[in-house]
């Protein structure tokens, strides 16, 4: 989900999130989402296309006459989540009220309708990525012909530019502003291309329109999506608008308005967007830049498209561009051959990079990517488990110290709402995206407050408000 401080462990990107609502005679849907900050973002437009058709949102599985489950299949632990989670509503189902529609959407869908539908028969509805503006045609099919209803087809075109988001999963100050769908990439690593197609960028003006009615509804802070923003490219202009002129864009809406975005392929990543970086105040000085490994053969293996020079090179040019920028960064443990020696070279390059914070995982093969087709999943279960902890170990100690060097400097922190251990305490992110918890006094969500900090965890920064900025 959105990115915090804290060094996640897998499951902690695996918490689904509820949608919530009321009820007033509608036919009702629960919607519960797993995975990326994309899935979210399809959940609102999901959301959206079913409130439009009359349907009503709930929070309650009881109340439910519809639930549905927008999944992630980008690892497997994320995938077994949610096929026992399916387990677990289809016996409610059959308790309960077996007239109840479970469906299946997302990820999942394409690549497991044939287990879900015929030989688990878990679900009654299977829909894909692209497919959700034929929710509603295809819940009135599974309802009045009691058969499954599917449509897992990809396109070329959908990237939902005319359907407003149902903002459920947000805290009012920060949103999800979805640019394109797909990825051309073909990491051989990873399933996104078979699940969600090829790359598509939205017309600029729907974005920019999206970015206006956020911050006209009292929203401070968007975060733009796409497998990788850095290949934007507006087709309706001819290309002529790449991803760093529409972050310069969104950033004249309003001063006001904060921009942070995700993911960033480091191939993709210009200098021209640095500079953006750089001179646009509310454009976030944080990037995450997922690196994966840090050994050129894996790297090559991964088929990343650079080598660790060229990365090292790339972040260089970035703090020497935007002083003072963050970084943050994926790494995968234990990929296919991967030795010692290539293991202790992503331990060097992060050390030497020196990230604020980074998502660190065990590989996990995935169906039908190019790494399940040609490489052997060969690195034993220990010795991924014994490597990931010692990439989350030496993360941990940079993190921490990282923090320990803010003590004594001043930043403004976004209110995002009351800290999770205090209501007398109010937390937010700073412009680098650290987590930030002070005396609440009479501020409130949505101030931008000045700070300075006093304290840390590797997690988090405690600071002294000093008034509002």
């Amino acid at each position: 989900m959105e990115p915090t401080f804290d060094i996640p462990l897998l499951d902690d990107l695996d918490a689904p999130k509820q949608i919530s609502g009321t009820s007033d005679g509608k036919r009702m849907v629960y919607l519960e989402t797993y995975g990326c900050q994309m899935n979210v973002s399809d959940s609102e437009i999901v959301a959206s296309v079913l409130s439009k058709d009359g349907y009503g949102l709930t929070h309650s599985v009881e109340e439910a006459d519809i639930i549905l489950i927008n999944t992630c299949a980008i690892r497997e632990n994320a995938e077994q989540k949610v096929r026992r989670r399916l387990v677990e509503l289809r016996s409610h189902k059959m308790k309960v009220n077996p007239d109840v529609k479970l469906g299946v959407l997302g990820c999942m869908a394409e690549r497991l309708r044939e287990k879900l539908l015929d030989q688990e028969k878990l679900v009654d509805l299977v829909v894909g990525p692209d497919a959700y503006r034929d929710l509603p045609n295809l819940l009135s099919q599974a309802t009045d012909t009691g058969q499954a209803a599917v449509n897992v087809q990809l396109s070329k075109e959908e990237t939902y530019q005319d359907i407003e988001p149902v903002r459920y999963a947000t805290n009012g100050v920060s949103s999800f502003v979805s640019i394109m769908r797909g990825c051309d990439n073909m990491c051989s690593f990873c399933v996104v291309p078979f699940t969600r197609g090829r790359e598509r960028s939205r017309p600029v003006a729907s974005i920019l329109d999206e970015c206006k009615t956020l911050v006209e509804n009292g929203f401070r802070e968007v975060t733009v999506l796409g497998q990788n923003v850095n290949s934007y490219r507006d087709e309706q202009q001819g290309g002529s608008v790449d991803f760093a002129e529409l972050v310069y864009r969104i950033s004249q809406i309003s001063p006001e308005l904060r921009i942070r975005y995700s993911t960033s392929h480091p191939k993709d990543c210009s200098d021209a967007l640095l500079h953006v970086h750089r001179e646009q105040a509310n454009v976030c000085n944080y990037i995450h830049l997922p690196v994966q490994h840090g050994n050129t053969d894996m790297l090559q293996r991964m088929k990343r498209t650079y080598t660790r020079d060229q990365y090292l090179d790339l972040v260089e040019r970035a703090r020497k561009i935007v002083p003072g920028v963050a970084l943050s960064t994926d790494i995968i443990a234990g990929f296919c051959d991967e030795t010692e020696a290539e293991h202790q070279d992503t331990l060097s390059l992060m050390a030497q990079v020196r990230y604020e914070h980074a998502y660190m995982f065990m590989y996990s093969e995935r169906p039908d990517t190019y790494a399940a087709r040609k490489f052997t999943d060969n690195v034993p279960e220990h010795v991924k488990k014994k490597r990931l902890q010692e990439i989350i170990e030496q993360q941990s100690g940079i993190s921490l110290e990282s923090n320990q060097a803010e003590i004594g400097k001043e930043h403004i922190i976004l209110v995002e709402g009351l800290s999770r251990r205090s209501d007398e305490q109010l937390s937010g992110r700073s412009d680098t995206n650290k987590m930030t918890v002070f005396d609440r006094q009479d501020f409130k969500k949505g101030d931008y407050v000045r700070v300075r900090i006093t304290d840390c965890t590797s997690a988090t920064l405690l600071a002294t408000p000093l008034g509002r900025a």
